[in-house]
């Protein structure tokens, strides 16, 4: 077995690249999701390492230092940080000459001939779900005999083997929160809308939905749900509470978790049984009966992507969502007192002045407990992608979807809309749901009654201001 490193790279002071960041970026508030992706093949290789080295604050000496005692390493990749991860696995190369670097991620999945030709120091490309892939490679197999690889041959023509199987019994992969507990430090891991610390895993894989943009069900999870039994879910967090009982609440990162409700519910009742608060992703059509089941067994919040505010964008994003009944479902989640953590995009195909004043009207209106508002960004592999190259919505030099310092900038820009425009529409939005009265009289009652929510969110907003500032710079 060749001594294993899972990298996540060290990038811009603040960047969210981790192998579990929908959009990787630098955030409104410090925020960083966990390595998962990284994780799990992590845990299939005995002796293997994983660093995450953005929200550990590791720099690139201690970084080539470990590449100097491994064999093999692995560095998850993404569209906006693919130049600077090739620079770094150059120097891991320059550190150590015998050590073979693969890269893992959307990015290479559906890019694989291209990410090799532009990255000298890159040995093969994992495509599609790459946990037992990786694995192989962890064993010495030779590159010819690895399904779902991409790499030069001796004469230096790349080559693509068959794809993967899908794995369709996830109870095989064993528990991510054995690697975290050997390799991360959790207290490292902020979400604004979670309570901190917090742990998130998956319980499961794909979407059913075909938003447009969405990255991982187009990419490497797919369109079916493909899901862990509920007694191996329940099995994990009981360890992981073992493992770390300072965790106050435990996330599922699903793409959506209530895909299936029968199991959703299932699950519940056994987190119920162990007393754990919890919150994951949820779409925003769950019926009012699932939802008191899930509350009465430890749910705390959802994280529903809304999106828009406009039917017509709904529609062309495919998103497959009313707005009525998304306005009673967010009704039943404020009657029952679970709360929610809104998303929405800016700039998706369809958006003008008026549908922007129409999504702030929505967002103002459901009021979520927070929200996050994302520019609309047309990752490699999406049809998204495909949409905004072929009619011209895309520039070139817009393609790495954030800017120098690692902020998301307007990628998308149509004939009656700027990118500039829909670059500034984030602040109105940000300032006009937060700037309320009534939001402002909410956020402070919750600092009053707890004094370490008072210093969370004194913190956060010195960053929020700190982040809208920088965005200024930037445009």
């Amino acid at each position: 077995m060749m001594k294993t490193l899972f990298l996540q790279p060290p990038s811009f002071d603040g960047f969210d690249g981790g192998a579990g960041s929908r959009y990787q970026a630098k955030r409104e508030i410090r925020s960083f999701w966990y390595p998962t992706w990284l994780a799990q093949p992590a845990a299939l290789i005995p002796g293997s390492r994983l660093i995450d080295a953005p929200p550990a604050g590791i720099g690139l000496p201690a970084v080539l230092d470990a590449a100097r005692a491994h064999d093999l390493c692995v560095i998850h990749t993404s569209t906006p940080s693919f130049a600077a991860d090739v620079r770094i696995a150059q120097a891991l190369k320059d550190a150590n000459p015998n050590l073979k670097i693969g890269f893992v991620g959307a990015k290479v999945a559906v890019q694989p001939e291209e990410s090799l030709k532009a990255g000298a120091p890159i040995d093969f490309v994992a495509r599609n779900e790459f946990d037992f892939t990786i694995k192989e490679v962890a064993e010495g197999r030779d590159f010819p005999a690895i399904d779902g690889i991409s790499f030069r041959g001796p004469d230096g023509v790349i080559v693509h083997n068959r794809e993967r199987a899908i794995l369709e019994d996830m109870d095989q992969l064993p528990f991510v929160t054995e690697v975290y507990r050997r390799d991360l430090r959790i207290e490292d891991y902020f979400i604004g809308y979670l309570l901190h610390p917090y742990v998130s895993l998956y319980t499961g894989r794909g979407c059913k939905s075909r938003c447009t943009f969405c990255l991982w069900p187009q990419t490497v999870g797919g369109h079916r749900y493909r899901v862990r039994s509920a007694g191996h879910v329940a099995e994990e967090i009981r360890l992981a509470k073992s493992y770390f009982p300072q965790v106050r609440e435990f996330f599922f990162d699903d793409d959506t978790f209530t895909d299936n409700l029968p199991r959703a519910e299932a699950i519940a009742r056994e987190l119920g049984k162990l007393g754990v608060t919890w919150s994951c992703n949820a779409k925003a059509n769950v019926p009012r009966e699932t939802l008191k089941v899930l509350r009465d067994n430890g749910l705390r919040l959802l994280l529903v992507g809304y999106e828009s505010g406009n039917q017509q964008i709904l529609h062309n994003i495919k998103k497959g969502m009313r707005i009525e009944v998304a306005k009673r479902f967010t009704r039943d989640c404020h009657d029952l007192g679970i709360k929610i953590h809104g998303t929405f995009i800016l700039g998706l195909p369809g958006e003008t002045r008026e549908t922007i004043e129409e999504t702030i009207r929505f967002a103002i209106e459901t009021n979520p407990h927070t929200l996050q508002v994302s520019l609309a960004a047309p990752y490699p592999g999406t049809f998204l992608h495909k949409q905004a190259v072929q009619n011209g919505w895309l520039d070139a030099s817009h393609a790495e979807l954030v800017d120098e310092h690692g902020i998301q900038i307007a990628p998308l820009h149509y004939p009656h809309l700027s990118h500039t425009e829909i670059f500034d529409s984030v602040e109105t939005f940000y300032r006009r749901f937060y700037l309320r009265a009534p939001k402002i009289a909410s956020i402070v009652g919750e600092m009053v009654r707890s004094p370490q929510m008072m210093k969370r969110r004194l913190r956060e907003g010195v960053e929020f201001f700190h982040f809208l500032r920088e965005r200024q710079t930037a445009a």
